[in-house]
C-alpha cells in the first residue's frame, strides 16, 4: 500500500494491513469497564481509537518510518465485551447500594464476588495473551479499557524480564487504593495491586497525579521505590521558570534502563479527553507526553511494554471523534518509541 494515501481501520489499525507474525509489536484491546465508577465508555475505547487511526499521517518527524516494522492489532475479542455489558450493570446496581446504605447485603456481597472472579478471568486472559506475544519475541502494548485492565501484561513483562524494569505511570490518580467500591481490581488500585505482587518493578515513577486520598498518599511516601511527581509541585516548578526538558531529565534519571509505560489518557488536560471516566483539571498536554517519549529514547531507555487505557468516546454524540483521535495519535507516539532503537537516530534532533 501507499502510505501517503487515504486508508480504511478495516484494513487494521492505523490503516495498516499487517499480520501477527510479521509485525514488531502486536497491540491488544481489552474491552472492558467493569468497575468504573463515574463516567462510562471506556469499554468502546479500543474501537474508537481504531477508527480514528487512519487519520494520521504514517511518517512522522521524530519516528520516521518506524510504522515499517509492523503494528498488528488484535481482533476485539468479542467475549470479553461480552462478559463486561453482562457484569457492569450489576456493578453499578452495588455502587449504588453502598452509596445508599453504606454496606451491601448478603445476596449482594455474592454478586461482588461474581464480578471480582470476573475481573480476574479478565486478567489472566490479558496475562496468557501477553505472554504468547512475548515469547514469539514481538513487544506487547494493550489499548483498554479501564486501567485495571494491564495488570496481566504487567506480570507477563515482568516474568520476561525477571523483574528488571521500571514503570513510568502517567495518570491523574495514583491508583493506590487496596480496593475501592468493594472491587479488588478496580480501576483505582491497578498500581497497588502491581506494586503489592511478586511481579513488581524495580521502581514505579508517577506523572501527572493531582487527585488521590490520604491512605494512597501515605503509602506512596512510605515505599522506597514509588516515585510521585505531583502534579501541583510540576506546574509550580514550571511557571517558576523551570524547563520541561529538565523535569522531563528529573524522571527519566529516576527510571532503570528498562521501561513499561501505563498511560491512563486522563493524565493529560481533559481538553485532550473530554469524554474520559473520571477527568481532573490539570495535567500534562499532548507535547509535553511527546517530549517525554523522546527524552526517553535519547536517554537510551529499552521500552518493553505499554499500555494506554480510559480513551472514551462520546455516548451522546456518535459524531465526536475527538477522544478517539488523541487516543490514536498517542497510540501512534508510544509505538513508534516502543520499536525505534535506543540512541538509534531521529529525524529531528
Amino acid at each position: 500500500m501507499d502510505p501517503s494515501q487515504t486508508a480504511y481501520y478495516k484494513l487494521g489499525i492505523f490503516g495498516l494491513p499487517t499480520q501477527r507474525a510479521t509485525s514488531r509489536l502486536v497491540l491488544l484491546p481489552v474491552p472492558w469497564e467493569v468497575t468504573t465508577s463515574y463516567g462510562n465508555g471506556t469499554s468502546r475505547g479500543p474501537e474508537a481509537i481504531l477508527k480514528a487511526s487512519p487519520q494520521i499521517d504514517l511518517f512522522d518527524l521524530r519516528w520516521g518510518k518506524a510504522y515499517e516494522q509492523g503494528y498488528h492489532m488484535e481482533a476485539i475479542p468479542k467475549h470479553l465485551m461480552e462478559l463486561n455489558d453482562q457484569l457492569k450493570p450489576k456493578a453499578q446496581k452495588l455502587i449504588a447500594e453502598l452509596e445508599e446504605n453504606g454496606e451491601l447485603s448478603p445476596a449482594s456481597l455474592k454478586v461482588q464476588e461474581e464480578i471480582n472472579q470476573g475481573c480476574d478471568q479478565m486478567t489472566d486472559w490479558v496475562y496468557r495473551q501477553s505472554r504468547e506475544v512475548l515469547a514469539e519475541g514481538k513487544l506487547v502494548g494493550l489499548i483498554g479499557g479501564d486501567h485495571s485492565t494491564p495488570l496481566g501484561a504487567i506480570r507477563a513483562v515482568s516474568e520476561a524480564h525477571s523483574g528488571d524494569f521500571g514503570i513510568l505511570h502517567i495518570d491523574a490518580h495514583l491508583d493506590l487504593r487496596q480496593s475501592y467500591q468493594g472491587f479488588s481490581q478496580s480501576h483505582a488500585s491497578i498500581m497497588y495491586n502491581v506494586m503489592a505482587s511478586e511481579f513488581k518493578p524495580k521502581k514505579l515513577v508517577q506523572l501527572g497525579i493531582r487527585d488521590f486520598c490520604a491512605e494512597e498518599f501515605a503509602l506512596e511516601q512510605s515505599r522506597e521505590d514509588i516515585i510521585c511527581l505531583y502534579d501541583g509541585q510540576v506546574k509550580e516548578a514550571l511557571l517558576s521558570g523551570t524547563a520541561w526538558s529538565m523535569i522531563c531529565r528529573k524522571i527519566v534519571e529516576s527510571l532503570p534502563e528498562k521501561v513499561y509505560i501505563s498511560f491512563d489518557v486522563d493524565g493529560l488536560s481533559p481538553f485532550f479527553c473530554p469524554n474520559t471516566g473520571t477527568p481532573v483539571p490539570g495535567g500534562l498536554d499532548f507535547d509535553q507526553a511527546s517530549y517525554l517519549f523522546l527524552a526517553l529514547h535519547r536517554a537510551g531507555k529499552q521500552i518493553v511494554g505499554f499500555d494506554l487505557n480510559e480513551v472514551a468516546p462520546s455516548l451522546s454524540n456518535p459524531d465526536d471523534e475527538w477522544d478517539g483521535n488523541v487516543g490514536a495519535r498517542l497510540l501512534y507516539q508510544l509505538c513508534g518509541l516502543s520499536v525505534s532503537p535506543s540512541h538509534s537516530s531521529l529525524t529531528v534532533a
